[in-house]
């Protein structure tokens, strides 16, 4: 590291409070889903709809490391990043590597297509919503399906992710979840401290991602 190297605010607090909270959400889905609280269930997986909502447009109009522009590199630049063995890169970007990128692209598809399907089933089972009346009993059984495939998939990407941050942490000295909590990160001069975006954006971003997440709700 660069003896000239400085604490940058990297991570905003929406981005790192989305973090924290599917972390939550994710465990607690699972907890209500073994203890057969299906009302509580149903409940977290609107918060996390909501979330994720707030996430996907976080990533279009939030801070700059937050930007799905920012950090999404071609699926090939992912690719030679890797095998190049470029893994102490992080050290000097205020933001995602193109790996990391990716991996952040993944996680938000297999939560929406858990989540999303969730919906449906809840309301199959329920008997609401507009959908549940007109989809033929294919589509319903196809979608309870994909509810148990994106859930395998996404404990295996939650691994993945997990074995990436203890690598960084073991072989690389590298500590990933320190700035995600504190949203600072220690980088050379050279490296240009990211936009960060006020709160108040935030504020009226996640109240229009609960307007939308609850039309979605009613409609599925």
């Amino acid at each position: 590291m660069d003896s000239a190297a400085r604490i940058v605010h990297v991570w905003d607090a929406p981005t790192r409070l989305f973090h924290w909270l599917v972390t939550a959400l994710v465990a607690a889905a699972y907890a209500t889903w073994r203890l057969n609280w299906m009302f509580w269930h149903e409940r977290i997986g609107d918060v996390l709809l909501t979330l994720l909502l707030f996430r996907v447009l976080w990533g279009v109009f939030g801070s700059e490391t937050a930007r799905f522009s920012r950090f999404l590199a071609s699926p090939r630049a992912a690719v030679q990043y890797l095998m190049r063995g470029q893994l102490n890169e992080p050290a000097r970007r205020a933001g995602h590597n193109p790996a990391g990128g990716w991996m952040v692209l993944v996680l938000l598809f297999l939560l929406s297509g858990e989540t999303l399907s969730g919906l449906y089933v809840a309301n199959d089972i329920v008997d609401v919503g507009p959908f549940t009346d007109i989809a033929p009993a294919s589509v319903a059984n196809t979608i309870a399906a994909l509810h148990t495939i994106f859930w395998d998939v996404l404990l295996a990407a939650i691994a993945l992710h997990l074995l990436a941050i203890l690598v960084y942490a073991m072989a690389l000295r590298q500590n990933l979840l320190v700035p995600m909590i504190t949203g600072t990160k220690l980088l050379p001069q050279s490296v240009a401290a990211p936009y960060i975006v006020s709160p108040t954006r935030a504020i009226l971003i996640i109240i229009l991602s609960a307007a939308a997440a609850a039309a979605l709700v009613k409609f599925l």
